[in-house]
């Protein structure tokens, strides 16, 4: 009969099956090459990939990974927010990085600034108590509420009144780029549970069909923004945009001005809660 062949090696395994069990994983891959597959993706993805394995957790600590994700003046903000008597050089970019990420209060901690985790874009809220508010003080007017729907757990509302003035201002080293600054309102009582959407419609809500609010804000190098909205959507908070203006300075502070405004006195005007301003990115305006 004709002579026959096999394919097993000596100890009788299949050579193929034995290569593909031996096919190396991406975590095998040399720790340069891994980094630089993580550089490409966004901070929360790199994160959660080094918790895969010990190759991607010591990759993902490549500095030239995160110094691409940081703000562009990460260096002036790190040591404002987060190193204080330390120095720069002890860091790592990704410690840097997760200490930007951690929200960071000052000004009697009445604002709160942070970097958004995945974009790395800068936000920052401006409370209430750190706004100059006609009659604030007055409790035939305004109520201090403390409540969990809010991040500085406290909200001011207004009863009612004749006469609508907020303003204020911050000055801070923002990073280069688009941003858009926004009013954090609701018609009508909030509740003190950490529910947003718990507010009923009341009879105590009124005045706000009647004339528009004016929003404004002014900006140390030049631009100045005005609208006006009429409040018409009771029961659950909204962000009110004001505008948009653009940042180029690197190094210095950038001081903005803004205001909430509604002086027409031939009506009442009551049950508005206001708990803060925001500022952030533009492509984190849409975010809630």
């Amino acid at each position: 009969m004709g002579s026959g062949f096999s394919t097993a090696d000596e100890d009788g395994s299949d050579p193929a099956k034995n290569s593909r069990k031996r096919s190396p994983g991406l975590g095998e891959l040399p720790e340069n090459c891994l980094a630089m597959v993580l550089s490409y993706l966004d901070p929360p993805d790199i994160c959660n990939l080094a918790r895969t394995n010990r190759a991607f957790y010591h990759a993902s600590s490549a500095d030239f990974i995160w110094e691409s994700k940081l703000p562009e003046n990460y260096r002036i903000l790190a040591r404002k927010l987060v190193l204080y008597d330390g120095s720069l050089a002890c860091f790592g970019k990704k410690d840097i990085y997760a200490g930007l990420c951690s929200p960071v209060r000052f000004s009697s901690g009445t604002k709160e600034v942070w970097i958004e985790k995945k974009s790395g874009g800068m936000c920052m809220l401006v409370s209430w108590k750190g706004m100059k508010i006609t009659g604030i003080d007055d409790r035939r007017y305004w109520s201090h509420i403390p409540t969990l729907q809010s991040r500085f757990y406290s909200i001011a509302y207004l009863k009612q009144m004749w006469w609508l003035e907020v303003e204020g201002d911050v000055e801070f080293e923002f990073p280069p780029g688009s941003y858009s600054l926004f009013f954090s309102l609701q018609l009508g009582k909030p509740c003190k549970g950490k529910n947003r959407q718990c507010s009923s419609i009341t009879p105590q809500v009124y005045g706000w069909n009647i004339k528009p609010v004016r929003f404004q804000f002014s900006v140390s190098n030049g631009q100045h923004v005005t609208s006006e909205q009429f409040l018409n959507e009771q029961g659950k908070w909204l962000r009110y945009h004001v505008g948009d203006f653009v940042i180029e300075d690197l190094c210095n502070p950038t001081k903005i001005k803004f205001s909430m405004t509604q002086i027409d006195c031939t009506h009442q005007k009551g049950g508005l809660a206001l708990d803060s301003l925001f500022i952030c990115r533009n492509q984190l305006a849409s975010g809630r």
